[in-house]
């Protein structure tokens, strides 16, 4: 992790509740979210809020993603975690309307401060804006914000925030061009 992030990060400690908690939400994740058909979202959507998340109409979160606290997960309406997706939400994680994050990414909110010796645990928020798309196999860490609108390239290592409505790859990203859509035979540029 880049020297001027940890700043930007809070100490965490986890307390005893939590742990307690999240053994149980791995017993359930394994034994009625993991194992449920994929058309099931409805059935993933139900557990997740049990355990706290916030989990709007319409969203998608796949049997094989696994998540971590889901008490620290905002869903809103249509976004998805897709196959394989790591969301290790130590800290909070949004997804915005209509946001996709693809197969096999990785979401983490936590590290540790390696500026100090004991290391301690260090968190912050990852938030996906309306309509992004993280795309396949991309690792996302604490403190990043994905603007609305922006898509992610595969195998990116994304450590910074991503401004809306661009399209960045690469590790670090770099821009490579902006979203722009097709509608009925003509570009809108957003």
């Amino acid at each position: 992790m880049p020297k001027n992030n940890v700043r930007s990060l809070k100490k965490h400690k986890l307390s005893r509740a939590n742990k307690l908690l999240r053994v149980l939400w791995q017993l359930i994740w394994l034994l009625l979210y993991r194992p449920s058909p994929v058309l099931l979202h409805g059935w993933r959507r139900f557990l997740l809020r049990v355990f706290g998340a916030t989990v709007e109409k319409g969203a998608h979160p796949y049997p094989s993603a696994k998540i971590w606290a889901p008490w620290n997960l905002t869903m809103r309406q249509h976004s998805c975690l897709s196959h394989h997706v790591d969301c290790y939400c130590v800290d909070k994680v949004e997804l915005g309307v209509h946001t996709t994050v693809s197969q096999y990414s990785y979401l983490c909110t936590a590290s540790h401060d390696y500026t100090r010796r004991d290391m301690p645990l260090v968190t912050a928020p990852i938030i996906i804006g309306d309509y992004g798309w993280v795309t396949a196999d991309v690792f996302v860490g604490p403190g990043v914000t994905i603007g609305e609108g922006a898509v992610v390239g595969a195998r990116s290592t994304v450590t910074r925030n991503v401004p809306s409505w661009t399209v960045v790859a690469g590790s670090p990203p770099k821009i490579i061009g902006s979203r722009d859509f097709i509608t009925s035979g003509e570009i809108l540029n957003v």
